[in-house]
């Protein structure tokens, strides 16, 4: 390695930000290389990645040199991601620039210093007022409007893009998501000739599992209008047009209730801390007594950080503009405040590890196609997303869960078995649960 080459400025860099020395090798654009035996390697390929970390120091700086191509990984993702968690202080990315200054001299002399750079195209930059209705349509279309083809790519024929439920460990993804659904249609009790209002449909499955599966109609929201645009065709192609209806729309502009249940589906993610409670009273009014909501959402694990997330990091910037993970007790309480019964919470925080792991999978396998239709900076911001993202499940930095919430109501309203049914059990009905889980008695009383 030549005399304070490019790799000894990284190496050095890296221990400013981390507070310990980079436990990865890192090869860098002018030959020079820092060898970790058995470690993935750090490829700097260009000088500007770390001209994006002197101007943006931290996690900001590093996702900009990663989306545009600057920086990469050679060897096991998971594992260089997943790196820092053995430092022992397990630091945030941050460093005084003042600490930076000693490094002035050889970034000079290595071309790094220079003008600031533009941030990648797939950075998202939002106008106007915190989760209002046009911000809130800007934030959905940057994550989700990057092109139907694309997410059929990543997520597999059905299209669910929320937590698969594995009820074994060799299920398919598409074994595994048919499940999930099915779940969720056990859960709110679904019955033939029932009113169901989904919030936040994505590309139509539940409404179609639901519609074709369970004999009920389907109110199906949802603000993106790529997604919208698929959902309504995959329902015509199935012949049931007549039993859904699928809506660009707000759930705030949603106002034809009441509905016997309410499914919302990794969407509360989106709603913000300080639009929760309106988020809970407005689907509550949208219920009858009795009417069943099942909210199924992301929440920050116990070591989490603060409410509102980084301004400056990757998933705000790249992945989730304004998205905002609560713990599972603000989520529980929210619905308690607004007058639900909470009657079930089940955490599928594993199962959303393994569901994360394949569609990197898919991804990978698929690397050039996926490019092609969306970009290679969109391509390398959903790998870094998932692969990060499977591992936070898996460390338990964050995990999902579903609850299911009832409107209380008079005696005879609320029809709920007694004892907590095996909701993974096919033969869950309403009055039809597993002979096994639920005695006969308990029966009569639904």
């Amino acid at each position: 390695m030549t005399s304070r080459g490019a790799a000894e400025v990284v190496g050095e860099l890296g221990r400013l930000l981390l507070g310990a020395p980079v436990p990865l090798s890192i090869r860098c654009w002018d030959g020079s290389e820092a060898v970790v035996e058995g470690a993935p390697t750090l490829v700097v390929r260009h000088r500007r990645a770390l001209r994006r970390l002197v101007y943006a120091p931290g996690e900001l700086g590093l996702a900009r040199a990663y989306v545009s191509g600057d920086l990469d990984v050679a060897g096991d993702l998971y594992a260089a991601l997943g790196s820092p968690d053995e430092l022992p202080s397990r630091p945030e990315l941050h460093v005084d620039r003042r600490a930076l200054a000693r490094l002035v001299g050889p970034l000079l002399r290595l071309g790094v210093l220079g003008l600031p750079l533009a941030p990648p195209p797939e950075e998202a930059r939002l106008r106007g007022i915190r989760h209002s209705l046009r911000r809130d349509r800007s934030a959905i279309s940057h994550h989700y409007d990057v092109g139907n083809d694309f997410y059929r790519l990543l997520l597999g024929p059905s299209l669910v893009y929320s937590c698969a439920y594995f009820t074994e460990p060799t299920a398919s993804l598409e074994q595994a998501q048919k499940a999930k659904l099915d779940l969720v249609c056990r859960k709110l009790g679904l019955q033939s000739g029932m009113r169901l209002l989904d919030v936040g449909c994505g590309w139509g499955s539940l409404a179609l599992h639901a519609a074709a599966g369970y004999g009920v109609s389907v109110i199906a929201v949802t603000i993106s209008a790529a997604q919208a645009e698929l959902a309504r065709r995959r329902i015509a192609d199935a012949g049931l047009t007549e039993r859904v209806e699928v809506r660009l729309q707000d759930y705030r502009e949603v106002v034809d209730g009441p509905f016997d249940a309410i499914s919302s589906i990794g969407m509360a993610e989106h709603v913000g801390l300080a639009q929760l409670p309106s988020y809970a009273a407005r689907l509550y009014a949208l219920l009858p007594p009795g009417g069943r909501l099942l909210n199924h959402a992301i929440a920050r694990g116990p070591a989490a950080g603060p409410d509102r997330p980084d301004p400056r990091s990757f998933l705000t910037r790249y992945v989730f503009p304004d998205g905002e993970l609560q713990p599972l007790a603000t989520h529980v309480r929210v619905l308690e405040e607004a007058g639900f019964e909470v009657c079930d919470v089940e955490a599928l925080r594993r199962h959303y590890a393994l569901t994360c792991r394949v569609w990197v999978s898919n991804l990978e396998r698929r690397w050039d196609e996926a490019v092609r239709l969306s970009s290679p900076g969109r391509a390398r911001v959903w790998r870094l997303y998932l692969a990060g993202s499977a591992l936070a499940f898996e460390r338990h930095r964050v995990g999902v869960n579903q609850v299911l919430a009832v409107k209380p109501g008079a005696p005879g309203q609320v029809r709920l078995p007694l004892r907590r049914p095996d909701w993974s059990h096919p033969a869950v009905r309403e009055g039809h649960e597993p002979a096994a889980a639920q005695p006969e008695d308990v029966a009569e009383d639904q």
